[in-house]
């Protein structure tokens, strides 16, 4: 299939790109073109104008300053699987970026192109919810930060302005020596999950002092296991405590779809997070996992 007939910009500097933004009706942005290149082959969107970013300056890079891990938005995916500055200070992110498509795909799909597109069983954004990360954007009146938790307007939809670029993603680092794990279950390796779940935990003492529980691919944006956060901190990780406080993502609101159905996506909610537990807190080989198949 080919695409629909458009006008194709390539603007050098952020300004140059949000002044085509703040312009042209009905335009688009081009990162890595993961997402929208398909889109536009199928006609599922039909923009007049294409606004490439690729060659806008400083939009690339991978840093950390005062405990904050900052990416440009159009860092690409295969930089970041190979940074040990991520793997060293986020290794949550970089066990994510294992199940996103194919090195192909990561060649060319960038963090702020993921983020934007915004499918809520995308794995870098299930990672950006667990991390609190904030989303930098600019527009004709400035920049500004979003929280990621204020992030997801709806489906497919982030809460920023037609005329607003992603710049950067800021991502608070834990402390040294935490746990973190990712899992998902999709139909094929390289597919979206259908379900997922990312578990960030700080143990000191023999016991849990923070903890992070995010399931992704449920509802239309993933979702903060904040009862089970709540539940394990001051406990003794223990395979028996996480089955039982992961029972509570049963209530999650769930979507269905021709992968799975709502109550299927609930019941991989409640294995997968205790999956992703006992991972992170170093349990996995031991955990009972024929049990709540």
């Amino acid at each position: 299939m080919k695409p629909p007939p458009f006008q194709y910009h390539d603007p050098k500097t952020l300004a140059e790109a949000v002044g085509l933004l703040g312009t042209l009706d009905n335009a688009k942005l081009l990162a890595g073109g993961q997402s929208l290149m398909p889109m536009l082959n199928m006609r599922f969107v039909l923009p007049d104008h294409v606004i490439d970013l690729n060659l806008v300056e400083g939009m690339a890079g991978i840093k950390e300053t005062d405990g904050v891990l900052e990416i440009g938005a159009m860092t690409r995916q295969r930089e970041l699987e190979f940074s040990d500055l991520v793997a060293a200070k986020c290794p949550l992110l970089h066990q994510a970026l294992m199940h996103v498509g194919h090195r192909q795909t990561r060649n060319r799909g960038t963090i702020g192109g993921s983020l934007c597109h915004l499918d809520p069983a995308a794995e870098l954004v299930t990672v950006c919810m667990a991390h609190d990360a904030t989303i930098a954007v600019a527009g004709p009146g400035g920049t500004r930060e979003i929280a990621f938790a204020d992030f997801p307007a709806g489906y497919l939809t982030p809460a920023i302005e037609l005329n607003e670029i992603v710049t950067a993603i800021r991502i608070p680092v834990w402390p040294a020596g935490h746990k973190a794990a990712f899992i998902e279950f999709s139909r094929r390796h390289g597919d979206f999950a259908i379900v997922s779940a990312a578990a960030l935990l700080q143990i000191d003492g023999g016991r849990i002092t923070r903890a992070s529980l995010t399931i992704g691919g449920v509802a239309v944006a993933p979702v903060r296991a904040t009862e089970v956060e709540q539940a394990i901190v001051g406990q003794a990780p223990t395979s028996e405590l996480f089955a039982k406080v992961c029972e509570s993502c049963r209530s999650f609101e769930a979507m269905a779809d021709i992968h799975a159905s709502a109550e299927y996506r609930q019941h991989l909610a409640v294995v997968l997070a205790r999956r992703a537990l006992e991972k992170a807190a170093d349990l996995a080989d031991n955990a009972p996992w024929n049990r709540a198949h």
